[in-house]
Parts: structure tokens; sequence; C-alpha cells
């Protein structure tokens, strides 16, 4: 084998690799290059004239090999930031992405001034919004659910990495495990593409499970179902906060009003795009 290339040269050819099809081609081959070196990108930045291993070389190449077959990178390395928080992830769940912090962000600033509170987050996955939330609103209690037995002990194993005690985690389809108990604050990411959508076969999307993506409806349908039940679980004065697609916020603002929330408003993401939806409880 010819010489090892340096640190540097090594993610820079990488990356070069990864253009055809990654938005953040050199971030991934640092990743990667982070997970077979168990170092962070600090590491690199400090260290760009060090040269890797013959062995670690090699496991580098066959981790690009799959992340050039389109792999995520979340799912290679087995882990994910999200928020304040190293998250644990794996196929079963979506990976949390950087869009759904808007959520966490209203919520923090829905809430602000009230030291203590209950809330609920719907089809928590991974568990990110209810472990971030948990993790600012310390005096707050919060319930995850999930209807997949896999996505809640994913989700219990995160808030046992994260140190969080403030949370807990139940299977549950969406209200059916949840009995009469009232909450200050419902959040959700449920799934909301469309089932026709080109882009369900595209990306890291085509790695993740369709159940946590795809809705009926033209991607309404879980929404609605939200929408309409939560009523029941909500505390007097509560409100719900709901991720959606990028042009979907004028219908979810039309659901909250059919289903009798009030102050219903959008909140765009950092790209300038319709994200979140809020609406109160009258």
């Amino acid at each position: 084998m010819s010489q090892v290339p340096s640190i540097e040269r090594l993610v820079s050819l990488t990356a070069d690799s990864f253009l055809e099809f990654s938005d953040t081609p050199k971030l991934d081959a640092e990743l990667l290059l982070c997970q077979v070196l168990d170092c962070n990108r600090t590491y690199l930045f400090t260290w760009p004239d060090k040269t890797v291993t013959t062995e670690q070389y090699l496991e580098f190449q066959s981790l690009c090999a799959r992340r050039n077959k389109g792999e995520p990178i979340a799912h290679i390395t087995g882990v994910r930031d999200f928020w304040s928080l190293e998250l644990e992830v794996n196929p079963s769940t979506l990976i949390p992405r950087p869009d759904t912090e808007t959520l966490v962000e209203q919520a923090l600033e829905l809430v602000q001034g009230q030291f203590s509170g209950t809330g609920l987050d719907l089809g928590t996955g991974t568990g990110a919004i209810a472990l971030a939330l948990a993790k600012e609103l310390p005096k707050w209690q919060w319930l995850g659910v999930d209807y997949s037995s896999d996505a809640v002990e994913l989700a219990e194993r995160n808030r046992l990495k994260n140190q969080i005690e403030n949370c807990q985690f139940k299977k549950s389809d969406w209200y059916s495990a949840i009995n009469s108990q009232k909450f200050d604050l419902i959040v959700s990411n449920p799934p909301y593409i469309n089932k026709q959508d080109p882009h369900l076969n595209e990306g890291d999307v085509r790695f993740e499970p369709l159940s946590a993506l795809v809705a009926e409806d033209e991607g309404l349908a879980d929404i609605k179902h939200i929408l309409s039940k939560a009523r029941s679980f909500l505390s007097r004065n509560g409100s719900v906060l709901i991720e959606h697609g990028y042009d979907q916020g004028e219908s979810v603002r039309e659901i909250f009003v059919q289903y009798g929330y009030e102050k219903v408003r959008t909140i765009t993401d950092l790209s300038g795009n319709d994200r979140v939806s809020i609406g109160y409880l009258k």
C-alpha cells in the first residue's frame, strides 16, 4: 500500500468523493474519521499533518464505502448530536434533524417564566425532543411515547446516557396508553410526508422507517388525529406544537382552527420555511 495520507489530505480527498450526494461532504468525512480515531473534530483541526495507521485507514475506507452507498452518517457512527445532547440512533427511528430544533426553541419560548409543568412528546423516536426540553426545563416532568417498542427502548437508553431524570418513556400508539393524564404542553414531530413524494427515494430517508415519515391524506392524517384528540389531554390554557412540512403551514393552521384552537400561528425554520405551528386550548 502506498503511504497513507495525512489527516488533512484524507479528509479533503474523501470530501471530494462525497460531493455528488452529500450536502455536507467535508463534515461527513470528518465524522467518519473521528469514528475511526475515537476523537473529536478538534483533534483533526489540531493535528492535520498526522497520519493514521494502515488498519485505521482500511477501517475508514470501509465506512466511506457505506456512505458512498447512501447510508446516513448517523447510522454508520450510531450517534447524532441534537440540541445539547449526543443521541444514540439506529434504523428503527428517524434521525433527529436540525429543523426540529425549531420546535424545541419555540416550546422553550412558549413556557418562558412557567417554573414547572408537564409535557408530552408524541412519537418520540430517539427521545430527542422530550430529552432536550427536559434538560432545559428541569422542574418540568416529560413523557415521551411511541408505538414502537424499539424506539421506546432507544429513547430510554438516550435518557440514561444523557443523565436526564425528569423524563419517562412508554409504549403508546399516540394517546392510547396515556389514560386521563393532563399536560400543559403537547409537542410532536409526526409523520407528515405525502406517500407520493419523490423525495422518499432520495438521501437519508431511504434508510429510515416509512412509518415514521409517511402519513395518509397528503401527509396530514396523523396531524389531524393528534389535534382532534389533544384537547382531552391538555390542561387549562395548554398548547400544542406540531412540526410539519415546509408547504403545509396553511393546511395545518386550518386543522388547528377546525378543532377549536385559538391564537394559531406558524413559525419558520432557519431556512425561512414554515416548520412548526402552534395552537392554544380555548
